[in-house]
């Protein structure tokens, strides 16, 4: 069966803009815990940008010295940038979950990552050892006077969004039980309905032989409005969605569960997640409103999606926008993250496809071939036809590589932008933060982590949304490093 990728590898292999061993030294861990005005900066911070910026990832990637296996196992860290009159302050605070505190008090690992992470003591030590430890590493969102580091497979953790001192988990209200999911990858709908008034729209996943989504709806003061279930076959490995007003999009990823080797303590539940690449990705459509149970399946080219860009409608068709790969990166129990081959794995394109929700049919096509991730985009657009989209992206046009440079890609026009950090920065997510009381789709900044290798630290770097040929706007150099995150959101609120 024909995939998603759509990459021929070049007759001459360009020089290459990195070096593992710079990339490699953003993954060590930051133990210590900051608080200071930033005063290293290149540049003006633009006096409009005015708010938090917000970002969670492993802060964690040893315990004691004792290695984790893969990043996503990390213990969770909220990096907190905050603007205000032309002036930014950093602090971070590792998140004070309870098997963190246990961990750190014992100094060694006691808990199985999901990604490969074991107990000391081999396979008698963590056979049949099936407890989950929640690292609320995966994203922080402030919504309804909460701030929320989420974990997909277990409860959110409250903070203290001034001091980011952790508060403990969070069920709105009883709506969540003890420990029940809901996804790191919420989706923030700005004119729900007749009523106008902003939406935080998730989901959970229950897999099984057959998987239960449920989605959730939460008003602007962080109640839980709208709860309901829907079974869909099959195990499900769903790590994002895409929303537009009347639909909640899923694409159930082409992979089978052998839960065997990790009762038996020899591997991470992570490690037991096959690639079936024969086998069809099934594009879930469900709608928003409760009332409706009826779940529309349509089938498409096998492949792999972490990611979405983002999705709308536009007549019977509902149109989605998501990073692609060839198949799912497979994690071994004997493999070392940090020697990965970036040459022998195919990148991640951003793809569009038109979902025909009356003929049951789709149509793809390629939006971008250099290899990008981490998608951006106006938050006033979100689940809406929109012309803009910013991502992570490798240096080089070709090829596989780590991310290195922000992308702007004109969706109308075919126009591209890049801005680089290479050899020596190494990029994460962008977050595109709009101007104020602009109606212009791109008037805004990008604001992101870049790790720069050569003084193992890291910069806050500001771009013009509108144009990234005028180069940085402001590059912000914090005091040390932070290790590679994964999402993040900007709220207008300053928070000190």
């Amino acid at each position: 069966m024909q995939s998603f990728q759509l990459y021929e590898r070049a007759s001459t292999v360009p020089e290459k803009s990195y070096t593992r061993a710079s990339w490699q030294a953003g993954y060590q861990s930051l133990k210590e815990e900051f608080d200071y005005w930033i005063s290293d900066i290149e540049g003006e911070i633009p006096p409009e940008l005015h708010g938090t910026l917000f970002r969670n990832g492993p802060g964690l990637l040893d315990i004691n010295g004792q290695h984790i296996h893969h990043p996503f196992d990390g213990d969770g860290m909220i990096s907190r940038v905050t603007f205000i009159d032309g002036r930014a302050h950093f602090s971070n605070r590792h998140i004070r979950t309870t098997a963190y505190l246990e961990e750190q008090k014992a100094g060694k690992i006691l808990y199985r990552g999901v990604f490969g992470t074991q107990k000391p003591g081999g396979v008698l030590a963590n056979a049949f050892d099936f407890r989950l430890k929640n690292i609320a590493n995966t994203n922080v969102i402030y919504w309804g006077g909460k701030l929320l580091a989420l974990w997909e497979a277990a409860d959110p953790h409250r903070l203290d969004p001034y001091t980011l001192e952790t508060l403990g988990t969070e069920h709105f209200n009883g709506v969540l039980s003890e420990g029940e999911a809901f996804s790191a990858h919420p989706r923030f709908d700005p004119s729900y309905g007749d009523s106008g008034m902003p939406r935080l729209v998730n989901f959970s996943i229950k897999p099984g032989l057959s998987t239960t989504i449920t989605i959730f709806e939460l008003n602007d003061k962080g109640e839980v409005v709208s709860k309901h279930p829907h079974s869909v076959p099959g195990f499900a490995f769903i790590h994002d969605f895409a929303i537009t007003p009347n639909y909640c999009i899923f694409f159930q990823n082409p992979v089978t569960f052998n839960p065997l080797p990790f009762v038996l303590g020899m591997r991470g539940a992570g490690e037991c997640i096959k690639f079936q690449p024969h086998q069809p990705t099934r594009i879930i459509i469900i709608s928003r409103n409760p009332k409706q149970k009826e779940v529309q399946i349509i089938e498409t080219q096998s492949g792999f999606v972490f990611h979405h860009a983002n999705a709308f409608e536009m007549g019977d068709e509902v149109v989605v926008d998501s990073i692609c790969y060839e198949s799912l990166p497979e994690v071994e129990p004997e493999s070392d993250f940090r020697e990965v081959d970036f040459d022998a794995l195919q990148p991640g394109q951003l793809w569009r496809f038109n979902l025909n929700l009356q003929q049951k049919t789709v149509q793809r096509k390629l939006l971008e071939s250099q290899c990008c991730e981490f998608p951006t985009m106006h938050p006033q657009k979100v689940g809406r036809p929109y012309r803009y989209l910013y991502m992570g992206a490798a240096h080089a046009s070709l090829g596989n590589a780590p991310l290195q440079a922000f992308l702007k890609v004109d969706l109308e026009s075919g126009k591209r932008q890049l801005w680089s950090a290479a050899p020596h920065g190494f990029a994460s997510e962008p977050i595109f933060v709009p101007c104020p009381g602009s109606e212009r789709e791109d008037d805004g900044w990008i604001v992101g982590l870049v790790y720069n290798s050569t003084h193992h630290r890291s910069d806050v770097v500001i771009l013009d949304a509108k144009d990234f040929e005028r180069g940085a706007i402001a590059k912000l150099h914090l005091k040390h490093h932070v290790p590679y995150g994964l999402h993040g959101n900007f709220v207008s609120e300053c928070f000190l």
